[in-house]
């Protein structure tokens, strides 16, 4: 599963989490800037096939009213470090590579460490 990283999240994570989901982005590297329209991204991710994980709720209510393509990854109150959010990513790693198998459009993901 390819990520797609919202621009409230870092860069870093692309390359840290290489392994686990190769083929993932930021947004800053696709050519879509820091004011991007939420719609633009989603388009955007649904054409490429990637899966948006982001710390905005916008996200899910595009999901809600248009479904899926794409899937959305949500970090609920997400204001921690960069490490935080990749050990968060890691541990929930398997949840969000099941997302297409279970039909589920939406995972959020809560810090409970």
């Amino acid at each position: 599963m390819k990520l797609l990283f919202d621009a409230n999240l870092s860069p870093k994570l692309v390359e840290r989490l290489a392994e686990l989901f190769p083929g993932s982005r930021h947004v800053f590297q696709t050519g879509l800037a820091s004011f991007t329209s939420d719609e633009a991204i989603w388009e955007y991710a649904a054409s490429h096939g990637f899966t948006i994980v982001t710390a905005d709720s916008d996200f899910l209510n595009l999901a809600n009213v248009r479904g899926t393509p794409p899937r959305v990854v949500r970090l609920d109150n997400c204001n921690y470090r960069t490490s935080e959010v990749e050990n968060l990513l890691r541990r929930n790693a398997i949840l969000i590579a099941e997302m297409e198998q279970a039909s589920r459009s939406t995972l959020i993901i809560r810090n409970t460490a």
